[in-house]
């Protein structure tokens, strides 16, 4: 299950303009002042049938205007709660590098371990955590940046994922890590002190593995409703598209079906 892009990391935004009323309102460039903490709840589907659910939960702290923290949770569920899972936990950290009056650029970089532990289904956890056959140990290093205007906000984002079964394995001889590639835009809409309207697109591709999806597009297209100055609500749709190799030229499908998002913010 793919999540809303880059919901569980951590960006900057120094806000101006009609963002100045609102600490957050689902900005794609949002970071907490110092000293303050912030938690966004989110609530998804699978795009194809709504029996499956994941919940995303990222909690942060503003350690300085420029540098902050962020734990993130990810949790997923699927005919019914038969079989459950905790995806992922992770820790990941972002530095303003630019802070122009409506510039922006992040360096960020994060730490995750997953499945965590998981209960039903076939060859699956059965109740045990950090199973070694088979957790993932996730590095992750990339920039963000951006232009926030007072009304409008553009940006766009590179991020490189490195995974092993160890935190320190480092392809040796015998245990060969994973190296995927993250790109791609978010963008936010101000129609007034209440309403704003998000999209984003984000393309995924495994670098070093022959694969017959030879990568793949998630699609994001919402509304946030601003409750007052430090808390948001938003709903938004989602769409997976996959370029396989079923022809010689390549094809892209589109899943069936879309997803469906809610998700909640405070900044306190």
């Amino acid at each position: 299950m793919k999540k809303l892009a880059l919901s569980s990391l951590i960006a900057v935004f120094a806000v101006s303009g009609a963002h100045a009323a609102n600490v957050i309102d689902g900005n794609p460039l949002y970071m907490p002042q110092k000293g303050h903490f912030y938690s966004v709840t989110a609530l998804e589907t699978e795009t194809r049938g709504v029996d499956g659910t994941g919940i995303m939960e990222n909690f942060g702290y503003g350690i300085t205007d420029r540098l902050s923290v962020e734990v993130a949770a990810d949790l997923s569920q699927s005919d019914w709660f038969k079989r459950a899972e905790w995806d992922k936990m992770g820790l990941n950290m972002a530095f303003r590098m630019l802070n122009d009056t409506n510039w922006k650029l992040d360096a960020i970089g994060g730490y995750a371990v997953g499945p965590v532990w998981g209960s039903g289904g076939n060859n699956f956890f059965r109740g045990r955590f950090l199973n070694k056959d088979e957790t993932r140990y996730t590095w992750m290093v990339g920039v963000r940046g951006g232009y926030a205007a007072a009304d409008y906000t553009v940006a766009g984002h590179v991020l490189m994922d490195y995974a092993n079964t160890e935190s320190f394995n480092w392809d040796n001889a015998n245990v060969k890590g994973t190296h995927t590639l993250r790109a791609g835009v978010d963008g936010q809409l101000v129609l007034n002190k209440n309403w704003n309207l998000v999209s984003g697109a984000e393309y995924t591709k495994l670098m070093d593995h022959y694969n017959e999806v030879m990568g793949s597009w998630e699609l994001t297209f919402g509304a946030n409703y601003n409750i007052d100055a430090t808390k948001f609500v938003g709903v938004y749709l989602t769409k997976d598209v996959d370029h396989t190799r079923a022809t010689n030229k390549g094809d892209w499908e589109f899943r069936d079906g879309f997803g469906l998002g809610a998700k909640f913010g405070i900044d306190f």
